[in-house]
């Protein structure tokens, strides 16, 4: 991955102030002039992740929260590692437990250069090392849901079978420029071994 400037908002969180966006588990399909459905997603690849260690708030809630939580965890994230003086490693992610379609079990967080000392709902945790699937979709975060679904289908067809979690991180957003075609969305999903 490219070097990003460190510890910045996450475009997830500068749409919403923004009044603008969804989240990414949210979105409709994202569809041309022509009505044909679009994705601008990456060639797929299969890599082994290192564990990574995070700094996060676990969430659990209806599906139609997530507009007025997420933001402000985030907020609270960002604001708890520079309190303790940890820089950000990369970019803001979301790490799905389960795919409920009314209920949200996930954390939000950053990649952190040490461990955090627990504070308030902000807690260490951890992405794992794990074989994943990944891509880069780019495009609004209204597109995801499609994106999504394309994805799961190359990892269908290439007979990996997915673990039942997954994460999405914030590579590029809002912040870096309001033209959505130049957003990236780093897609993974662990695979089962």
């Amino acid at each position: 991955m490219a070097a990003e400037p460190y510890p910045r908002q996450s475009g997830y969180r500068r749409a919403r102030e923004e009044g603008g966006g969804s989240h990414p588990c949210e979105g409709d399909r994202t569809n041309s002039p022509e009505g044909k459905v679009v994705t601008m997603l990456d060639r797929p690849y299969i890599v082994e992740t290192k564990a990574q260690q995070t700094a996060v708030i676990r969430l659990t809630i209806p599906r139609e929260e997530i507009r007025n939580v997420m933001g402000p965890a985030i907020g609270e994230v960002m604001s708890t590692i520079a309190t303790q003086g940890i820089p950000a490693v990369g970019p803001v992610f979301s790490h799905h437990f389960k795919m409920d379609p009314g209920l949200f079990d996930f954390e939000v967080g950053v990649p952190v250069e040490s461990p955090i000392a627990p504070s308030g709902r902000v807690n260490p945790g951890q992405l794992p090392a794990t074989p994943v699937a990944r891509t880069i979709y780019r495009g609004p975060y209204d597109g995801l849901r499609a994106a999504w679904g394309e994805f799961n289908s190359w990892i269908a067809e290439g007979k990996h079978t997915p673990a039942p979690d997954l994460w999405e991180s914030y590579v590029a957003g809002p912040e870096s420029g309001p033209d959505p075609a130049t957003w990236r969305t780093e897609l993974n999903r662990p695979l089962v071994r």
